[in-house]
C-alpha cells in the first residue's frame, strides 16, 4: 500500500454569526450551544481525536472567547470539583494542551473557502481536515476516522457524503460519480444546489473534508463565488483530475444543527441513546406525542 502524508491538522471555521440561532446567540458562539451536556465544537474536535488528529486550528471570530475558554485549563473550577469529591469526568475532553491547538482571526465574513485560506500558515504544506460544527455526524466509528481509513488507501482529496430523499437534493451540494468501491465513490464534479432533474446524484456534501495543500493556493486568489463569498467547493471543483478526488459515504447519522429543527433533531436522538436519561426522555418524548 502506498504511504500518504498522515492527516494530523483539522481545521474548525467557526467564525459565523448564527443569526439563525438568535437571540440565543448574541452573547453566545453558536458552536458553544450544547447538545445534552456538550458544545457542538466538543463533539466535532473528539471526532478528530478519535481520527488521530493531534493539533485543532480554530478559525475564530469576535465574540469566540468562549470557544478558547472551554478549552482551556480552569483552575478555580478543576479545584473546587476535586475538593467537593465531584465526579472528574464531566470534563473530559475539555483541554487542549498549548501546541494541539491554534487560533486565528477571520477578520470579515468573507465565505467557508475564505476561513479555511485564513488557517494556511499553520496548516503549512501538510494534507489536513476541514469539520464543519454545525454538522454532527454520529456514528461508530466517527465520519472522519471512516474518511482517514479511506485516504489511506487512496490519498489525494476526500470528501464525505451521505445519500438523501431526491426532493431533498436541490437544498444541497452534490457529487458527479464516478466509479464505486462499497463506500468510495470517485468524484467526477461537484454541483450546487441542482434542481430534481438535473442532479447527477443524491449524494451531498456533508460538512466533512481531508485537501491537499495546493487547495490554499487555489483559494489564494480570492474569487467569489455563490453569494458573492469564496467558496470552498468551488477551489476543491478546481482540483478534480489534477488530483485523486473521492467521496466516504458515510455509514452514521447526520444531523444538520445550523437549523433549528435539526438541533432539536440532534439533542432528541442523542438524548434516546443515553444510558443515563435515554428511558426518561422516550417518556416524556412519548407523553408529549401523545397530547
Amino acid at each position: 500500500m502506498t504511504q500518504h502524508r498522515p492527516i494530523k491538522k483539522a481545521v474548525f471555521p467557526v467564525a459565523g454569526l448564527g443569526t439563525r440561532f438568535l437571540p440565543a446567540t448574541k452573547a453566545i458562539p453558536k458552536e458553544m450551544m450544547p447538545i445534552i451536556d456538550r458544545p457542538l465544537i466538543q463533539y466535532a474536535v473528539d471526532e478528530a481525536r478519535e481520527a488521530g488528529i493531534e493539533q485543532m486550528i480554530f478559525v475564530t471570530g469576535r465574540g469566540k472567547s468562549s470557544i478558547e475558554d472551554h478549552f482551556d485549563i480552569a483552575y478555580e473550577l478543576e479545584a473546587t470539583m476535586a475538593e467537593r469529591g465531584k465526579d472528574m469526568s464531566l470534563l473530559e475532553g475539555t483541554r487542549l494542551m498549548p501546541g494541539n491547538c491554534a487560533y486565528v482571526r477571520q477578520q470579515e465574513p468573507l465565505g467557508l473557502g475564505h476561513a479555511v485560506w485564513c488557517a494556511r500558515d499553520i496548516v503549512g504544506d501538510e494534507p489536513f481536515a476541514v469539520l464543519l460544527p454545525d454538522e454532527l455526524m454520529w456514528g461508530a466509528p466517527g465520519c472522519m476516522r471512516q474518511m482517514v481509513d479511506a485516504y489511506a488507501r487512496t490519498g489525494g482529496n476526500l470528501i464525505s457524503v451521505i445519500e438523501v430523499p431526491d426532493d431533498e437534493v436541490p437544498n444541497y451540494g452534490v457529487i458527479d460519480p464516478g466509479a464505486e468501491d462499497g463506500a468510495l465513490t470517485e468524484v467526477r464534479g461537484l454541483v450546487e444546489k441542482p434542481a430534481i432533474e438535473n442532479a447527477p446524484s443524491n449524494k451531498i456534501v456533508s460538512g466533512r473534508y481531508i485537501l491537499q495543500p495546493e487547495v490554499m493556493k487555489t483559494l489564494q486568489s480570492h474569487e467569489k463565488g455563490a453569494g458573492g463569498e469564496i467558496q470552498l467547493t468551488d477551489a476543491m471543483a478546481r482540483m478534480i483530475g489534477s488530483q485523486p478526488f473521492n467521496a466516504v459515504t458515510f455509514a452514521g447519522a447526520r444531523y444538520d444543527c445550523g437549523n433549528k429543527a435539526g438541533y432539536v433533531e440532534a439533542t432528541l436522538a442523542l438524548s434516546l441513546e443515553r444510558s443515563d436519561i435515554g428511558a426518561e426522555v422516550r417518556q416524556v418524548a412519548e407523553r408529549l406525542l401523545g397530547q
